[in-house]
């Protein structure tokens, strides 16, 4: 039940985050839509999360968590205090490091990560990253933050923090958005460059409201580099190959970025709004599980048998929740896409031609979707155990054969077919995922090394995939004979039955996870099974 209640908590901060995440997208795609502006924005905005990305969360919690937990869960509260001190001035001073880089170098770190942007929106482009790498330092050192309040098991406040990143753009568009775009010519140019500094207050407001608790449970903080220490050790052995893997992680999707800019502006953008859509599965449901999953498996002890046998437990009710929960997510993205992207984004300077862009872009995204967040599952065990070397190899292999079938997409295959570029960006995003079941596969067989069978039956996965193609097309029905109606009260229709018939069959095929949902939101689970 604990790890339940841990899983919901971290899945309920993602929801709140994700949430004004989707209404920061709606807001910049009134005042913003597909332009060029808005594709330089989104160049922008990825080039400094390398930081982020490479130092943040994910690296932390593989190298981070494990042995910070473990010390905890042994009672060992002071020493643990300050391994976790010493990391914090030693990631300071890194970081610190890496953003004057980063501003230094911005002219050629566009050349390299954005090779299609010329004159105007390159400029642009290299403004916005100069703005935006400090910030980013920032959300860095919140990761640390992330690391203790998980580990003492206070999930909450570490994932609804981004809420205030969010709000700080939102607050920003909705406060000078009407003034820039009344007032000339370079209206867009001016109000993505204040936008790009809203990030930066974000990035300190969401430090800001984790560092005080997050000192608190750790009983202080003094600044130290003491790296003798066995632990501070330990978290630096792990560090380095974290670090690589979650780096050939993010080249993966700066390959798509790269690929993409040789496409235009609007793709670029496009894909943006896409992964918004698409990461509201990946982090809801694979991020959340995942993260809760790892907590708990660091904090294990007894004998190795025993711990293998909670892994393996642990493993086993991760994978089948997440099947539940994400393959609904990808046969919706696939089959309704357009609804989801006109009732997110479709208003202002975002038209229902951009909304059908975002929808190719979302159906080639999914099919690496379920895929994707078992993999995390997997990473999580990986990193339970010690081993942060066998995703690095497996992810090594990724972005090879993600590189070479993107190239393929965008000038092979492009030029062969004659392809416009909403095909061919819905073809590179595709490429993507047929390199995450790759990937995925490979990851399930390393694996079973340690734990055996780590996948789910044949009849429970058929059951899932039935039962959600089966409620999309009852959806797609209820849309072709609609009404002209808003967008997004058509969304609200045709969505909210989508998710009701798929509930409803889970249901009547009995399947446990279906209860759980309903018991979540204050339904009886014995009362309504029975009816």
């Amino acid at each position: 039940m604990k790890k339940r209640q841990t899983a919901f908590a971290v899945a309920f901060g993602i929801l709140l985050s994700r949430l004004m995440g989707l209404v920061r997208e709606r807001v910049f795609a009134y005042y913003l839509g597909n332009s060029e502006a808005a594709g330089a924005f989104r160049a922008a905005l990825r080039i400094p999360n390398l930081l982020q990305n490479l130092f943040g969360e994910g690296v932390l919690s593989a190298s981070f968590i494990p042995v910070y937990a473990k010390l905890l869960a042994e009672g060992k509260e002071e020493e643990a205090g300050r391994a976790a001190s010493a990391v914090l001035s030693l990631l300071a001073v890194a970081t610190a490091l890496l953003v004057i880089v980063g501003v230094t170098f911005t002219r050629p770190l566009i050349g390299i990560l954005a090779p299609g942007f010329h004159g105007e929106v390159r400029e642009l482009t290299i403004r916005m990253v100069a703005i935006m790498f400090p910030g980013t330092g920032l959300l860095v050192l919140s990761a640390w933050c992330l690391g203790v309040l998980n580990s003492h098991r206070k999930f909450f406040l570490s994932y609804v923090a981004p809420v205030l990143w969010n709000l700080a753009i939102i607050a920003m568009l909705v406060g000078m958005g009407g003034y820039f775009l009344a007032h000339g010519p370079g209206r867009e140019e001016r109000l993505v460059v204040w936008v790009a500094w809203s990030t930066v207050i974000g990035a300190a407001l969401q430090w800001g409201v984790q560092f005080p608790q997050a000192l608190r449970l750790n009983n202080g903080l003094s600044i130290s580099f003491k790296t003798r220490m066995e632990p501070v050790q330990k978290i630096i052995a792990n560090f380095m190959p974290a670090v690589v893997t979650r780096g050939v992680v993010q080249l993966s999707a700066y390959i798509d970025q790269i690929l993409a800019s040789y496409l235009g502006p609007a793709s670029v953008a496009a894909m943006a709004y896409a992964q918004t859509i698409y990461l509201l599965p990946v982090s809801l449901f694979g991020m959340a599980i995942s993260a809760a999953a790892l907590t708990e498996m660091s904090r294990t002890t007894g004998t190795k048998e025993e711990t293998i046998r909670a892994l393996e437990n642990e493993l086993a009710a991760g994978i089948r929740r997440l099947a539940f929960l994400v393959i609904p997510s990808a046969v919706a993205f696939v089959i309704l896409g357009d609804v989801v992207a006109a009732t997110l984004f479709q208003t202002g300077r975002f038209s229902g031609a951009d909304s059908r862009f975002v929808w190719f872009i979302l159906a080639g995204s999914s099919v690496g979707l379920v895929a994707t967040t078992q993999s995390r599952l997997f990473i999580s065990v990986f990193w339970a155990l010690g081993n942060t070397r066998t995703p690095l190899r497996i992810a090594y292999f990724r972005v090879a054969l993600t590189a070479l079938l993107g190239y393929c997409a965008v000038f092979p295959l492009r030029a062969f077919l004659g392809l416009d570029a909403i095909y061919c960006t819905a073809l590179l995003t595709a490429s993507a995922g047929i390199a995450g079941w790759v990937e995925f596969l490979l990851f399930r067989r390393s694996l079973s090394v340690y734990l055996g069978k780590v996948s789910l039956d044949g009849k429970t996965m058929t059951a899932f995939w039935s039962i959600s193609l089966i409620a999309a097309a009852l959806a797609y029905g209820i849309k072709l004979f609609m009404p002209d109606l808003h967008v997004v009260v058509r969304g609200i229709i045709v969505l909210g039955a989508y998710g009701l018939f798929y509930l409803c069959g889970a249901l009547a095929a009995k399947i446990p996870e279906a209860g759980e949902a309903l018991a979540k939101i204050g339904i009886n689970r014995g009362q309504r099974l029975s009816q």
